[in-house]
């Protein structure tokens, strides 16, 4: 159980931090909210692609 909780957490931090840290990277350089939010969803949707590679194989089915 502990092994799940620690990868979903990895997998969230990945899909969350980066996301957040270029909202407010763009917000401090352009000064403008929108613009900012678009950056941040697009950084978002890009790290949600890498974690469903990254998720597949961190959750990959043990057949017996």
């Amino acid at each position: 159980m502990k092994g799940i909780f620690l990868k979903g957490s990895i997998i969230g931090a990945i899909i969350t931090i980066p996301s957040l840290v270029a909202f407010f990277v763009a917000w401090f350089v352009t000064g403008d909210k929108y613009v900012s939010l678009i950056v941040g969803v697009v950084v978002h949707f890009i790290g949600m692609g890498f974690t469903l590679k990254l998720s597949k194989k961190l959750f990959k089915v043990k057949q017996d």
